[in-house]
């Protein structure tokens, strides 16, 4: 137990919570009508005016719930309890004081360990307070902790549901940033290879030809060059080890692999792929990322497009970029948009993000899906 005290008394605050949002000055502009209209309509408020008006004043503390949640709950609750306690009068006695079981909400949910028990303290302290005066009776005492309790465990749920959504989405992109790196890996080889290729040539030829042996110099010149290029974005993505033996053995995509893409399965829409412009010269890298996009796209198509009958691949090369489209004629329903959306979108969105580019998927403004990317040619900065 004193554990499990020490670890919740450690926790820290959610990372990024939101600042305040339009959704936040509505919500306490609807408060304050409630307000206004309980107090001029409710005629069994025993402290009416006083009541009214403490409601209104304490309401901009919904302002500060999740930047200040400890501050935000302790001013109306300190404040209610001190003035029952000089006066007698119960300012939290309207309906709309309701509120506060947002502000113990959202200290739950966005407070850290500390101002979390801190706060759980202060407001069951509120509530003996209230026995004691009498504004609350014994026999409610269960009924106010209840609803308190219920109140700080939806925090507490929710979260938990977000830390639980962060590792997920941290763990779909630490596994694309390896993917990323095993296909670098195998880039860097192969120019390795073919370097060693090029010098073993060249000695050989060098006594007897040294314009040969001058011409697999530069070779090796040009490869060193492009390895050097892919080494540094290799050492920039890879975030951990992996034990070769887990390796992936199959060899690198390329953009001239899309094309397998393409064709006429047994069930399922079919797919055609078009490839245009100038690919010689783009980095193994990028034909990789563009491959993998299309496949993920391609895979979501035929699981997601209810209704499709084909779907387009479309790849266009220049001098600065190269861009993917990939869209299908399904059905673009809700169901659709609330499913593609998820962890392969997020990894091929981390993918184009590590390559310097972009990628956005969306439904069309008719039917369909369209997944978009574009890419630098050259690849990574580095």
């Amino acid at each position: 137990m004193h554990g499990l005290l020490r670890s919740v008394w450690d926790e820290p605050r959610p990372p990024h919570a939101p600042r305040r949002l339009w959704r936040d000055w509505l919500l306490v502009g609807l408060l304050a009508v409630a307000v206004v209209l309980e107090g001029a309509l409710r005629t069994d408020l025993q402290w009416r005016p006083f009541s009214a008006i403490f409601a209104a004043v304490m309401l901009p503390t919904l302002l500060w719930r999740r930047t200040r949640p400890l501050l935000a709950l302790a001013v109306p609750v300190v404040t209610s309890s001190v003035i029952q306690l000089l006066t007698g009068a119960d300012p939290a006695e309207m309906s709309a004081s309701a509120y506060l079981l947002i502000l113990l909400y959202a200290l739950s949910r966005w407070g850290s360990g500390r101002e979390a028990l801190l706060g759980l303290g202060l407001i069951s302290a509120a509530i003996v307070s209230a026995v004691v005066a009498g504004h609350i009776v014994s026999a409610d005492i269960v009924g106010a902790f209840t609803v308190v309790f219920a109140a700080f465990a939806l925090g507490g749920t929710f979260r938990y549901r977000a830390r639980a959504r962060m590792r997920e989405l941290d763990q779909v992109k630490l596994l694309e940033r390896e993917q990323l790196a095993r296909d670098l890996h195998d880039t860097v080889a192969h120019h390795v290879s073919a370097m060693a290729i090029r010098a073993q040539a060249g000695i050989a030829t060098a006594a007897s030809s040294p314009d040969a042996a001058v011409d697999a110099l530069r070779v090796i010149e040009a490869e060193a060059s492009r390895t050097l290029t892919e080494m540094r974005a290799m050492v920039r993505l890879l975030r951990r080890d992996q034990p070769p033996e887990q390796a992936e053995l199959a060899p690198n995509p390329h953009l001239d692999d899309l094309r397998q893409l393409a064709g006429q399965t047994r069930v399922g829409p079919s797919v055609n792929v078009e490839i245009d412009g100038d690919l010689d010269g783009v980095p193994a890298s990028v034909g990789a990322a563009i491959y993998r996009i299309a496949q993920e796209s391609v895979t979501n198509a035929r699981r997601h497009a209810k209704h499709a009958t084909r779907i387009e691949v479309r790849v266009a090369a220049d001098d600065t970029c190269v861009r993917l489209r990939v869209s299908d004629d399904g059905d673009s329903t809700a169901a659709r948009t609330a499913v593609s959306p998820g962890y392969g979108l997020l990894g091929m969105i981390e993918r184009a993000d590590l390559l310097g580019g972009t990628c956005e998927a969306g439904p069309n403004p008719g039917r369909g899906w369209t997944v978009t990317a574009e890419l630098p040619r050259t690849g990574a900065a580095t």
